[in-house]
């Protein structure tokens, strides 16, 4: 396959909310473009970027799928490369999506053209703004019944503002939708509805004429708008010529000053040409967008180092992406983000301070790999087998380091107990769930000290249930998911004065180590800060290391229920040693009596997640919604109409979220759907505090604890 130089190449984040059509539409641009020889379906299980067994079984999208369209509009003779990157949209999964965002110069945001606007496609706007990615949206299932494009543009206009400006006007609506009116170039584009994606020009339907022109005329004049040059051709003519109305749309895209709406129906392939025009002539190449940042050191610290994203820079690339593959091993998806990468290449990963070698640099058609001899600055391509690098490193010439600051992901919401059912799942499953964390940065693996249980957490049950299904697929580790466990913490109300004194006489040399610490609680968020306050040599510098030390790991095991203690000082300002029985061992046991006792002074109490909870729904359950969350312990923030429709935001603690997908489900007939996010942590009521004690002390004990009724 051929190299196609920066200006040729498109990176598309293909992103919305769930069900709006997203891995149908790429599957149609796919087809339109002669990359596949039939149209795949989601509901055959046979579209090109949903390819995981799991994603097929469900219907939906989990993992970012890449696939790329070559593709060359009317009048041009060289194609340019559509990078498409098809992203999930349900909220459990909408991590992944911003994490392979950070890889896009360009966005499609789709939306039903029977919902309008809906949680994640506001999640997915915020995300653009987050990574400055110029956007436009996709009104999506134009052939379905109760479809209405008026409706949809109203939405999303009110939601998004005033550069929000229709592209295309459609043909018809519902069952007769049959093509779209160009409002750039003012023709009509009409489809064969399950046909090749290629439209037949005709003139404008008469009885749609003065609407296309009246806004044509809105879409030149708010493109004249940004440009004084236009505005002045703008003046003087009354409009402006095609290509400079392309020449200034493209301008106002990239300036995200315009976002413009394009319609399709993705199953009846209608639409899909003039996307990919649209794509070609006015979305921005990767260097269009200026330089790429990075810095000297990692985690956006040190000096910034910018980089024109162009072949004549030295070669960088990022990593975007991590695959877990069983069969081909980590398969690495990468951004070039400047220079040439030629195959074959060693580069140092700066992260790890190691040296990779690239071999077989491949692009990717879902999962089918199709090597290439090299990459051009912006291009999207993948390779096998790097020893160590991960999701989030930067690779390059050891002469120009520079590190890409990589997507800041939420933390997990949800913990489950999983159990090995087998002695040789237990052996396994160690190994099996590393491979899986490297793909999965929205998933934390852990075992808990106390209980020796081992703790998958992620962003919903759903995450979870998907990857105890991947385990067994891919690795053949059965695992039983237990009850979900709400990550309660600890914390101090009040100040502390405690000694630890920690003495032990043996036969040889003793144990002596005694310190003295004042506890003081801090700000939620704001972890553990350890103060050393000695003077005079109470004790010994090499000693205070080890108090601080047991300290950490008495407040990790917790006091009340063993939880983690968090958010207070201690600060060592006093203690004793003895010259021949002290020792690290001493001091560090002293540093975690002093916490033992401290806490007890300090009112200790729990503290709960409380998340940040979307819910959008039909207006007429808003009442039985605001009610339900109510009786959850939760705070309504807020509520906005949209359309008939309604979006109610709250704050609910996570122990009250457990049972709310299926309780939503049947209070709507399955018309609902809500989005959940860490949001804070605060202080749990006493009454629900004791039980959640009593229940964590008798599971540590291995106690029988009575359900409540």
């Amino acid at each position: 396959m051929k190299a196609y130089s920066t200006p040729f190449i498109r990176n598309v984040g293909i992103v919305g909310h769930g069900d709006t059509g997203k891995t149908q539409l790429v599957s149609s641009l796919l087809f339109t473009a002669g990359m596949t020889n039939r149209l795949g379906k989601v509901a055959e299980g046979n579209t090109v970027t949903d390819w995981d067994e799991e994603e097929i079984a469900r219907k939906i999208t989990i993992n970012t799928g890449l696939a790329f369209a070559e593709w060359a509009p009317p009048g041009q003779n060289e194609k340019t490369k559509i990078n498409f990157l098809d992203t999930p949209g349900y909220s459990t999964f909408v991590n992944e999506t911003k994490a392979s965002l950070i890889a896009a110069d360009s966005a499609l945001i789709l939306v039903d053209a029977v919902a309008g606007v809906q949680v994640v496609t506001e999640k997915v706007w915020d995300y653009c703004t987050e990574y400055d990615i110029p956007r436009a949206f996709v009104i999506n299932w134009m052939d379905r019944e109760m479809a209405s494009f008026e409706r949809a543009l109203g939405s999303v206009q009110q939601v998004f503002g005033r550069g929000v400006v229709p592209l295309q006007l459609p043909i018809g609506e519902e069952k007769s939708f049959r093509g779209v009116i160009d409002l750039v170039s003012m023709e009509a584009h009409v489809y064969q509805p399950g046909g090749d994606g290629k439209a037949k020009m005709e003139a404008i339907p008469a009885e749609l004429t003065e609407a296309a022109k009246e806004a044509h005329e809105k879409l030149v004049e708010l493109v004249a708008e940004g440009d004084d040059k236009l505005m002045e051709e703008f003046f003087e003519k009354g409009t402006l010529p095609l290509e400079d109305l392309r020449l200034g749309l493209r301008g106002a895209i990239q300036a995200e000053r315009i976002f413009p709406v394009l319609l399709s129906s993705a199953l009846q392939n209608i639409g899909s040409e003039t996307i990919l025009n649209a794509l070609v002539e006015v979305f921005p190449h990767p260097a269009a967008r200026g330089k790429a940042t990075g810095y000297t050191q990692p985690d956006r610290k040190g000096d910034t180092v910018e980089r024109k994203i162009s072949d004549a820079e030295p070669v960088s690339i990022f990593v975007f992406k991590t695959l877990a593959d069983p069969f081909a091993g980590r398969i690495t998806y990468f951004k070039v983000m400047s220079g040439v990468l030629k195959n074959d290449a060693t580069l140092t990963n700066f992260n790890r301070s190691t040296q990779e070698r690239l071999q077989h640099i491949q692009v990717m058609q879902g999962k089918t790999a199709t090597a290439v001899a090299e990459l051009h600055a912006g291009d999207l391509g993948a390779v096998a087998k790097l020893k160590e690098t991960l999701t989030g490193d930067t690779l390059g010439d050891k002469a120009a380091p520079t590190f890409y600051p990589p997507a800041r992901m939420a933390e997990p919401s949800i913990t489950f107990a999983i159990e090995p059912k087998t002695r040789a799942d237990e052996d396994r499953i160690g190994q099996a769930i590393h491979k899986i964390l490297e793909e999965d940065l929205a998933l934390r693996f852990s075992r808990d000290p106390q209980t020796k249980e081992f703790l998958l957490a992620g962003s919903g049950q759903q995450h979870i249930e998907v990857v105890v299904a991947k385990l067994h697929k891919r690795y053949h580790v059965d695992l039983t998911l237990k009850p979900p466990k709400v990550p309660y913490r600890e914390t101090i109300r009040a100040k502390a004065d405690a000694e630890g004194k920690h003495k032990k006489q043996t036969g040889g040399h003793g144990q002596f180590g005694v310190c003295r610490v004042k506890f003081e609680p801090l700000p939620r968020g704001s972890g553990i800060e350890f103060v050393d306050d000695i003077f005079g040599g109470s004790i010994p510098k090499n000693f205070i290391p080890s108090v601080e030390r047991g300290i950490r790991e008495a407040a990790a095991r917790g006091f009340l229920a063993g939880f983690p203690l968090v958010d207070f000082r201690a600060i060592l300002y006093d203690g004793k040693y003895h010259d021949v029985d002290s020792s690290d061992i001493a001091f560090k046991i002293a540093g975690a009596l002093a916490l033992k006792e401290g806490i007890k002074q300090a009112r200790p109490t729990l503290l709960e997640p409380i998340m940040h909870v979307e819910v959008y729904a039909p207006e007429q359950y808003s009442g039985d919604i605001m009610g339900n969350l109510s009786g959850r312990r939760g705070r309504i923030s807020g509520s906005e109409s949209r359309g008939s429709s309604v979006v109610i935001k709250a704050q609910v603690p996570l122990a009250e979220m457990l049972s709310y997908a299926t309780d939503l489900t049947s209070m709507t007939q399955g018309r609902a759907s809500y989005s959940m996010e860490f949001s804070h942590y605060d202080f749990v009521p006493n009454e629900i505090a004791e039980k959640v004690i009593a229940a964590a002390k008798a599971a540590r004990e291995g106690e029988p604890v009575e359900e409540e009724a």
